[in-house]
This record gives structure tokens, C-alpha cells and sequence, in this order.
């Protein structure tokens, strides 16, 4: 595996920091080897391998330390035995019953540095989480960008053009250990992850009992990315198709399906008013290999997987996204870093004047000046009045 620099730089100036340290990301996202790439750096900055201690709550030697008193009990004594601070990591720490009282006592009762991981938005929510608030920064891994995906293919000696490594990610994904397998485990490697996303995260951690009801939801927002909707919408739809359900269960079931990120949404935002809507959010799925190993449909739509790649780039680089609104035009992306802010339009090819005319002029209505991009699968730079033409690879290879 690739060294995940950009996660590093985040975490290492945390380090021995009275913050717990909180990591969360869909499952198989990467989050256990960046906790193991973590340890590393304190092992070779000097720390002693008995100053670290490791808990992965997915593994059945653990079972009976998903019980917070047993757990608590068994960090106190352990921690014992260390000589200076004790760096603790606890991975997939919602397994853990009321896990918010340990780690608060953890800051108080040790010298120690917590770092968790957790496979559940909702982690950080509820009424225990109030046990923690302020004492915690949360930083969201993601599956691998196509840059990394290029380092971790140079690293193996793997040599492809550019263009076949996008092709590859356009159809797989970034799931780290997907790179791993041969072509042919693939497509079964991701259904087995969507399977394990859907029964562990979603359909038990919320007690769903109509399980068909959640696949047929996620199915409609996966073959639907990029487009907006509601939850009455998608109710609307799905009765359409023959299917029994309500505008609140399928509010509730988005909800869970948005906790355990398998899906992400971009609310959509007044440019002109500069505040937030609250109707009609755009749906992303967080990685494409995911969501190709399970689609319904068998038609392909390169405007909406090129929106969904730089959406979740985007979410990589740090950046706040949303869609952009303002009288009867929309901008694909407003996104907002600090005081930085970006606008960006995403479509496969500027195949036509009318094409080029209104990815251009959208843009050129927004009077600010922040940066304006277009972004396409066009190799000849067609930018023009200050908006940056940028093609799809160049655009996620070289920030």
C-alpha cells in the first residue's frame, strides 16, 4: 500500500494533542492501514512498540471488548504497563456500547493519545457524543483518488498510460485493496463489499426490516447520480414502479444510507442570496466501482460519472461542495475551502457550440472572482474570458 501523505500531514501536527483523533469513511475505505501507517511514523519517531495499543473491534478475538466497562477495563491495565504516554487505537469503534463514556474517561484517567475509526457518520452523534464534544477533530478518509491510484500502480511497477488508468477507475473505482486483485475477482470483490455495507452498516445498525425496500432506494439513487431529488421525489418514483412504501420511510432509509456512506449528497446553494437551500440535494455514491458493481441499469452516462469523479475529488482535496444555484441556471459545483471558493462545470465532451455555450456562459454570468473551471474529457484547451478549460485526467492528476 501506498503512503496516504495527504491524511498524514493532517494527523502528524495532532500528535500527543489532547484531541481525539477521529477517522471515518465508508467501510474498506483504508482507514485501518492508515492507522497502521500512523503507528509507523511513531515507531520510527522514537516510540516503543509497547507504547502502542491496537484494538480492531471487527476481529472475534475482541468480542468481549465491545463491552465498554470490560473495555475500559482492559486499556487501564494495559496501560499500566507502558513507560511514558500510551498512543491508543481502537478500530471500528461504533462495535463498542456506549464507547463515548471510555474514551472520555481515557483523556482523563491516562497519559494517552486516542485515535479512532468508525465506518458510521452517526458516530459523532446522540447524546453521548456530547461526552466528547470539543475534545475531538474528525478527518474523513476516502477510497483512492486516481492520483494515488497512478502512485500505488508506479509503486507495484505497473505501468499504464493515463488514460487507461481513468478508464480503470471509471469502472472500478478506488477501493484500496481492489488493486490488489486480479481483473476477474474484482466485480465480486465490490458486490461482496456493497453486500457487507449494506447488511452491517445499514440494515443492523438500524434495524431495518425491510430490507428489499433499502436495496431498491439505494439502487434508484446509484442509477441516478448526480440528479436531483427529495425523499417524496424518490417515494414518487419508486411507487411509479410498482413498489409500496411512504415519503417518511424513504426519508429515514436516505438517512441511513447517507450515515453509512455508501452515498453522499451535495445540498445545493443560492449564489446569488449566498446561503443554503433546503430542497432538491444532488446524490453521489463514493465510489464508482461500487456503484457499477451493482447498478441496475445498463446505460452509461458520461456527464454523471465525470460529476460524480470531481465531486468526490473534491471531497478529497478538503473541500466543502454543493450545487450551485441562482435564477434559472445551475452550476455544477460551488466549492468552498476557508476563504477559498471555486466554481466548477463538468461534462464529458464540448462536442458542439451549444454544448460549449452553456458550460461557458453559466459561469460567465457569476459576477465574483473567484476561479471558474470547465472540466471535460476534451483534449484541446477551450478555455476563454478568464474560465480555465481543464481535461478530466490533467484536472485529477495535477492539483
Amino acid at each position: 500500500m501506498i503512503i496516504r501523505q495527504a491524511y498524514l500531514e493532517q494527523i502528524i501536527p495532532l500528535i500527543d494533542k489532547k484531541l481525539i483523533k477521529v477517522l471515518t469513511g465508508v467501510r474498506r475505505s483504508g482507514k485501518t492501514v492508515l492507522l497502521k501507517q500512523i503507528q509507523d511514523y511513531l515507531l520510527q519517531s522514537g516510540k516503543s512498540e509497547n507504547q502502542i495499543v491496537y484494538i480492531n473491534f471487527e476481529s472475534k478475538r475482541n468480542e468481549k471488548l465491545k463491552d465498554s466497562d470490560k473495555l475500559y477495563k482492559y486499556l487501564i491495565e494495559t496501560c499500566k504497563k507502558v513507560t511514558g504516554a500510551a498512543y491508543i487505537f481502537l478500530d471500528e469503534i461504533q462495535a463498542v456500547s456506549k464507547w463515548e463514556e471510555v474514551v472520555s474517561s481515557l483523556l482523563v484517567d491516562l497519559d494517552c493519545d486516542v485515535y479512532i475509526t468508525g465506518s458510521n457518520s452517526r458516530l459523532l452523534s446522540g447524546e453521548l457524543a456530547t461526552l466528547i464534544a470539543g475534545r475531538y477533530i474528525q478527518i474523513h478518509v476516502y477510497p483512492f483518488t486516481l492520483s494515488e491510484s497512478k502512485e500505488l500502480t508506479i509503486q507495484n511497477k505497473k505501468f499504464i498510460s493515463d488514460d487507461r488508468l481513468f478508464q480503470d477507475y471509471l469502472r472500478y473505482g478506488g477501493l484500496p485493496m481492489r488493486f490488489s486483485l486480479e481483473e476477474m475477482s474484482i466485480d465480486s470483490y465490490l458486490s461482496d463489499t456493497y453486500d457487507a455495507i449494506v447488511v452491517k452498516d445499514i440494515v443492523q445498525r438500524n434495524k431495518i426490516s425491510d430490507a428489499n425496500l433499502l436495496n431498491r432506494i439505494l439502487s434508484f439513487l446509484m442509477d441516478n447520480i448526480a440528479n436531483p431529488f427529495s425523499a417524496r421525489s424518490v417515494a414518487a418514483a419508486l411507487i411509479s414502479f410498482g413498489t409500496k412504501t411512504t415519503v417518511e420511510t424513504v426519508s429515514a432509509y436516505i438517512s441511513y444510507i447517507k450515515k453509512a456512506m455508501i452515498m453522499h449528497s451535495a445540498r445545493r446553494y443560492d449564489i446569488k442570496e449566498k446561503k443554503l437551500l433546503a430542497t432538491n440535494e444532488k446524490y453521489y455514491c463514493v465510489d464508482l466501482g461500487l456503484r457499477n458493481a451493482v447498478k441496475t441499469s445498463n446505460d452509461i452516462d458520461f456527464n454523471k460519472l465525470y460529476e460524480n469523479i470531481v465531486y468526490l475529488e473534491l471531497l478529497s482535496r478538503g473541500y466543502e461542495v454543493t450545487v450551485g444555484k441562482t435564477d434559472d441556471y445551475e452550476i455544477d459545483f460551488v466549492a468552498f475551502k476557508g476563504k477559498e471558493r471555486v466554481y466548477i462545470q463538468v461534462c464529458y465532451l464540448l462536442a458542439s457550440d451549444e454544448t460549449i455555450k452553456r458550460e461557458f456562459g453559466n459561469l460567465e454570468k457569476i459576477s465574483d472572482n473567484y476561479p471558474k473551471y470547465v472540466v471535460s474529457g476534451d483534449l484541446p484547451d477551450f478555455s476563454r474570458d478568464g474560465i480555465k478549460h481543464r481535461n478530466i485526467i490533467d484536472f485529477l492528476l495535477n492539483k
